[in-house]
């Protein structure tokens, strides 16, 4: 059977900068940053003051307040993203196509972390029977899916990924896969995650991976600096309406791009640390060209994990210099961590990410990487694109995403 190509026909996201793509994108193009000090909880309690927190969002805006309120705030996110993406597609009204042709793989890595503390909380006080009746589906990381399907009328595949930081890139990967191989004509897919709790901040503080600059929550993120002492938590839903490209061409959608090449791994080392040679992350880009028939030279823009921690950024950035050259070897790669500006959004990166090489592919311009005011010797020699946007004709694009466990994705997308 023959690969079928597939290429992406709607975009939405919510993000540190707030809801909608154009928000997103305008504000990472400027070089600004989501990161402030946490509204969300008692930040008196806790070590790490600061987080990518989507500041001001009020559900019943978007969604009807009887059904919010029976969703967690993670599932919010994502039926408020996919209700962008599906209307920017045109796919909120199917008449006369299949409906379970149409699938949804919206994903979270951790699912509804706040709704099992508030639970919990309520379990200590009052007992075991006081539980919300409905803190299963609102806590369960595949209702995202579950939901946007049944607003739609989606009838196709419908899963979830979960491969911690990966779980967004894996979402898109594996959509981009049942398309390709006729399993659907167009999924919904991307990634979703609020974990800024006391659970959530609490657990990733003790285990050291985040940044406790608070005083300068702008200046924490900073990846490939030599100031950089761990990534920043953020939240939110990126999602895209992936679909197969005469399906899209019969329907006269909007095409933004295309997917051509998805790579996955394993690094097999540590269940936190990434394998110091980063093989896991170099084999992932190698075979995500490989799926794509190209050459590394082809790949214009590497949209890199790049979360601002000691171990990962050196792993990573040796790994694509591997792959592609270095600066010296390959001057033309342009590299980048648009995660210096709306922090680690866990589950939900690796989409928003996605849609970054979209618009950058769409657009001519390169986000920058901000905060690298000083870049570690111990990286490899690459162009991070420091401080300012840049233009340049960008034919294709990888982006990046490794999760705890040593999971690895790479997705390359390519302009049509």
């Amino acid at each position: 059977m023959t690969k079928r190509r597939v290429v992406i026909t709607g975009l939405g996201a919510v993000t540190p900068f707030g809801v909608g793509v154009d928000k997103f994108w305008n504000s990472i193009i400027e070089g600004k940053s989501g990161i402030s000090t946490t509204d969300a909880i008692d930040i008196d309690k806790h070590v790490v003051k600061i987080s990518g927190e989507v500041k001001n969002f009020n559900p019943e805006e978007y969604i009807d307040p009887k059904e919010a309120k029976k969703m967690d705030r993670f599932i919010q996110f994502a039926v408020v993203a996919a209700d962008e993406a599906v209307k920017d597609a045109k796919l909120d009204n199917i008449e006369g196509l299949d409906p379970y042709k149409i699938g949804v793989i919206v994903s979270s890595a951790a699912g509804g972390f706040i709704t099992f503390e508030e639970n919990h909380k309520r379990i200590l006080e009052k007992g075991p029977n006081k539980c919300s009746p409905f803190t299963i589906p609102m806590m369960i990381v595949n209702m995202p899916s579950g939901r946007i399907s049944m607003k739609y009328g989606f009838k196709g595949i419908n899963k979830v990924v979960v491969s911690a930081c990966a779980t967004g890139t894996h979402s898109v990967g594996d959509a981009f896969r049942s398309i390709q191989w006729g399993d659907a004509d167009a999924i919904v897919a991307g990634g979703c995650e609020a974990a800024i709790c006391d659970v959530g901040v609490g657990a990733f503080s003790s285990a050291r991976t985040l940044s406790k600059r608070n005083d300068e929550p702008q200046k924490a993120s900073r990846p490939w600096d030599i100031g950089r002492d761990g990534f920043v938590m953020g939240e939110g839903a990126a999602v895209l309406v992936l679909e197969e490209y005469e399906h899209a061409k019969k329907r006269g959608a909007h095409i933004y791009a295309e997917i051509v090449g998805y790579g996955q791994t394993g690094d097999a080392y540590d269940i936190v640390a990434p394998d110091p040679e980063g093989q896991g992350a170099i084999h992932s880009m190698q075979f995500a060209l490989e799926d794509a028939g190209m050459k590394p030279s082809d790949i214009q823009y590497v949209n890199a994990h790049g979360t601002s921690t000691g171990l990962g950024d050196i792993a990573e950035s040796h790994a694509i210099a591997h792959v592609f050259g270095d600066k010296k070897q390959n001057p033309n790669l342009l590299v980048s961590s648009t995660k210096s500006m709306h922090g680690h959004m866990l589950g939900a990166t690796g989409a928003a990410e996605a849609i970054v090489c979209v618009k950058a592919v769409q657009n001519g311009i390169v986000p920058p990487t901000i905060n690298l005011d000083n870049q570690d010797e111990h990286v490899a020699d690459l162009d991070y694109v420091p401080h300012k946007a840049r233009k340049a004709n960008i034919n294709a694009a990888l982006s990046n995403s490794f999760g705890f466990g040593g999971q690895n994705a790479s997705i390359i997308i390519k302009k049509i």
